[in-house]
């Protein structure tokens, strides 16, 4: 017998796990569906890590009000899910009288969006901020409601609170086919048939293949790629606020920045792609290092721990693509600022369905909060404490990270549970450190192993397929 969900969620990315914890707020039975083995494995896992301020987007648009709800909404909801967050603001440089043109012009554009207390910089002030940046800086806007964030935390934390209340999550269940019938959407995702009220479309890159399964074709979505450097935190401290260039018709262009972890992320570069490639190219790293110097010369790229790349779900839409189609919900298009925007569109996609039928009635008992233990931020006699409570505490296993044992496990005993080493990592930090897993991650297996009760070749890096253990030595023997 098929069951009938209230609301159906394709993607849990920031957006979909956004979604899925409004709706958990009200008595709405739903169901998320992601084809990836975790949450949070498309553009939220690789991305900026910014919360940006909101004086980007032309007024008016779906794009603007939605930031500047969301930077509002993200330092309140990283207090209560305790997902690191850090409010440093940002500075946008100009290094031409033609740039600084588009300074004013997009320090009136947040005017207009209501972003607060900004202010146009002189080079000596911005100096004054920043001591490293370029000589060659004219001025520089000062947005100090800009912040960075830990996205994919960001992003567990929020399906785990939808998970704790009542949402179903469906992992490795990519979707197939979706039909309308008398009764509501059939859904057809890894094998079974699911029908649902409402369709929320949270596929990123795959969105517009899912409006297409339901609803005459409107939109293309374009892959977009970008790569960044993460240098060691010997590098942290070269800025204090997040670095951005004038942007052009690329995007927001490179963007040089502290992280929540101590760390500097440098990037990314744009360059359209034609599916979900996310390998980093010479030629990527090349363009990010040359404009990276002009906004922060003395960046010492030897310092690099780590490259990566993510796709931006660019569209044939200027702006975010959110509206409902009787029932069917497309969240689609959601490039930069997607990551600050995503708790603004869980608001407005909880609107909509009001709007088209749906009853939201407020749950009595919805969980609000979240309890995460970062074993290196505790004093030392709370450690003490913790580690007579639990000895697992008391061995770390990620050197780099001070990442100990009871954390990992914890994790894994988790409402979404990791299967990978990268989820772990994910969850708790383990491996995010200078050695980037080459200390710690064989221990990491073996804690999965172990708790998992599956065999050690059943574990794998990431995504399906990366598999680490393929051969037992014992079978070479003899």
């Amino acid at each position: 017998m098929e069951i009938m969900f209230d609301a159906a969620i394709i993607g849990c990315g920031i957006s979909g796990a956004a979604i899925a914890r409004e709706l958990s707020k009200y008595d709405l039975t739903t169901v998320i569906i992601e084809k990836e083995n975790d949450v949070a494995m498309g553009a939220t896992r690789a991305n900026s890590a910014i919360v940006h301020a909101g004086y980007d987007a032309p007024p008016g648009t779906l794009m603007a009000k939605l930031n500047v709800r969301g930077n509002e909404l993200t330092k309140e909801l990283c207090a209560r899910l305790s997902v690191p967050y850090k409010n440093i603001g940002s500075l946008l440089l100009a290094f031409s009288d033609e740039e600084a043109v588009t300074v004013q012009k997009l320090y009136e554009r947040g005017l207009k969006n209501g972003v607060p207390d900004m202010r146009i910089l002189t080079f000596e002030e911005t100096k004054a901020l920043e001591p490293n940046i370029s000589d060659e800086v004219k001025a520089a806007l000062y947005a100090p409601s800009a912040g960075i964030v830990n996205p994919w935390e960001f992003a567990v934390a929020l399906a785990e609170t939808a998970v704790q209340n009542g949402a179903k999550l469906m992992l490795g269940s990519e979707v197939t086919a979706i039909e309308r019938g008398a009764d509501g959407f059939h859904i057809t995702a890894g094998g079974e048939t699911l029908k649902a009220k409402y369709v929320i479309n949270a596929a990123g890159v795959n969105a517009g293949k899912l409006h297409d399964m339901a609803l005459p074709h409107a939109f293309d979505i374009t892959p977009n790629k970008g790569a960044y450097f993460v240098l060691d935190k010997s590098e942290g401290e070269l800025v204090k606020h997040v670095i951005f260039q004038c942007p052009s018709k690329a995007g927001k262009g490179v963007l040089v920045s502290p992280t929540v972890h101590g760390n500097l992320i440098i990037g990314p570069n744009a360059l359209d792609v034609k599916s979900d490639e996310t390998e980093v190219l010479e030629s990527d790293l090349s363009d990010v290092r040359k404009a990276a110097v002009r906004s922060i010369p003395s960046v010492d790229f030897r310092q690099n721990i780590r490259c990566f790349a993510g796709v931006r779900p660019n569209s044939t839409v200027e702006d975010f693509i959110i509206g409902a189609h009787d029932g069917f919900i497309d969240v689609a298009g959601i490039r930069s600022p997607g990551l600050t925007a995503a708790p603004g569109i869980a608001e407005y996609v909880a609107v909509l369905m009001r709007e088209n039928g749906a009853k939201l009635t407020p749950r009595s008992n919805f969980i609000d909060r979240r309890e995460h233990v970062r074993f290196k931020d505790l004093t030392h006699e709370q450690r003490a404490a913790l580690v007579k409570e639990n000895p697992l505490y008391g061995r770390v296993i990620c050197r780099c990270e001070t990442v100990t044992e009871g954390e990992i496990v914890n994790a894994i005993r988790s409402p979404i549970p990791p299967r990978t080493i990268d989820g772990v990592k994910r969850r708790c930090e383990a491996g995010l450190g200078r050695c980037q897993g080459g200390f710690c991650g064989p221990r990491v297996l073996e804690i999965l192993s172990r708790e998992l009760h599956v065999p050690r070749e059943s574990i794998q890096q990431d995504k399906n397929g990366s598999y680490i253990v393929t051969i037992h030595l014992n079978s070479l023997k003899s």
